[in-house]
């Protein structure tokens, strides 16, 4: 009798101890929780031929940064299905391969066809769906809404207690402003697996986009003291609860959760993280009045430039500029926007010409021309979502803009900001800048 995972699909291995192992590792996986790879590698010690036990590792490389092994694994996947594989793991195996090797419009349209046949095949699935992944990246102004359309199109397929999908569909309807909604099925995917970062730091991320900020401290308080700090989310669930303390503007206690689990030297989590993260919170703290230490500065630039040493990448570049404008290293900033220019001149950067303007804006921000920041962001505000990533994440461009108008004296169009942002979301924060400018 055939092998079947726990979506009702058949297993291509006669290994009962490999199936096991397998849908124990994915788990894992899927929970970005440490202990997948050692299951992942005993799924393929008990069967060496098992294809999917080898791409669900090369996947797990390629969330961990590490390409190189990603490749090889997968290569070992490819070919081992070419010469037995069902037509569903050849499927599956080259969505995972057109993404591990940068291809992504590719893989994004593989992952989405492959959905159409086998949508409880949860590991393609997942491809497109996330901050971090194939539709976010794909330059679309309107992936919040891609996502959800994605997740309604395949509710039916799902038990309505599935942990995985409860965290995707919560997490998508949040982003995408249905927030009470997403919320409720994150709390209850957390009840349904409490062993799992990603419905804790979605659940973060819902309770940030309805203002509730205590609950989300409260949340990762009584949360993340249970999760590995080499759990890959360790730090960014951390950076989540620096944010609720900026809202309630104590940046003391923002800068000691950035020392302790944020910064470079601190955090275990992917590049792509703690670059951002980094970058993201430091900017914060400072454009929100508060000082950083000039170090912490440099070395997040020096991380940075070491993690990604070549642009090409919308959401990261967005980033390294900000930290390029800070550390006042203008001449690379000036190359990153050539290099950008000539990615978007030959249809290599699907976010455009959003992300040449960061740049522009964040080092005239860092030289105090405050109005010139503002008129670098205000003609592309529909754009921003186009850099990829989530809104709590994207929201420092906005903040951007909204404190160079203030700065730079535009006390109307800094108040129908604020009045637009308090409408979508309720802000400590942004309740002490209105009162402030109405004063």
């Amino acid at each position: 009798m055939a092998l079947l995972d726990r979506y009702g699909l058949t297993l291509s291995t006669s290994s009962e101890e490999a199936a096991r192992r397998y849908e124990e590792g994915v788990d894992l996986l899927l929970s970005l929780w440490p202990g997948a790879a050692g299951q992942l590698h005993a799924a393929m010690d008990a069967d060496p031929d098992f294809t999917l036990a080898h791409a669900a590792r090369a996947r797990l490389h390629a969330i961990s940064a590490e390409p190189a092994e990603a490749r090889a694994r997968i290569a070992v996947a490819e070919a081992k299905v070419a010469s037995s594989g069902t037509e569903r793991e050849r499927s599956h195996v080259n969505a995972i391969s057109l993404a591990i090797h940068g291809k992504s419009r590719e893989a994004l349209a593989a992952a989405l066809a492959h959905a159409e046949r086998w949508p409880r095949d949860v590991m393609i699935l997942s491809l497109p769906l996330g901050a971090f992944g194939l539709l976010a990246f794909s330059g679309m102004a309107d992936h919040n809404q891609a996502k959800v359309d994605l997740c309604e199109r395949h509710a039916a397929a799902f038990d309505p207690d599935d942990w995985w999908f409860l965290t995707y569909r919560g997490w998508s309807l949040a982003e995408n402003g249905e927030v009470a909604r997403g919320r409720t099925m994150l709390e209850r995917a957390v009840e349904l697996r409490r062993a799992n970062a990603n419905s804790a730091h979605a659940l973060a991320h819902a309770m940030f986009e309805g203002g509730a900020n205590d609950k989300a401290e409260e949340l990762i308080a009584g949360w993340l003291p249970d999760y590995p700090r080499s759990g890959i989310l360790h730090g960014h669930i951390a950076w989540h609860a620096a944010l609720a303390a900026l809202e309630r503007g104590d940046a003391k206690s923002a800068l000691a959760i950035y020392a302790d689990a944020v910064q470079p030297s601190a955090s275990y989590g992917m590049p792509i993280n703690i670059v951002s993260d980094a970058a993201s919170l430091l900017w914060r703290v400072d454009a929100y009045g508060h000082e950083v230490p000039g170090q912490l500065w440099q070395e997040a630039a020096d991380y940075a430039r070491s993690v990604f040493p070549k642009p090409g990448h919308a959401f990261v570049d967005s980033h390294m500029m900000i930290l390029e404008a800070a550390t006042g290293d203008g001449a690379g900033l000036d190359r990153r926007i050539a290099a950008l220019e000539d990615l978007i001149a030959g249809d290599a950067l699907g976010a455009g010409t959003i992300v040449p303007a960061i740049g522009r804006a964040a080092m005239a921000f860092a030289n105090e021309d405050y109005r010139g920041c503002a008129r670098a962001l205000e003609p592309l505000a529909a754009d921003y979502a186009r850099i990829g990533g989530s809104n709590a994440q994207r929201e420092i461009i906005e903040d951007m803009l909204l404190v160079a108008q203030i700065r730079g004296g535009e006390k109307d169009k800094a108040g129908n900001l604020l009045d637009r942002r308090l409408h979508r979301r309720p802000s400590p924060r942004d309740a002490r800048w209105r009162s402030g400018l109405a004063a």
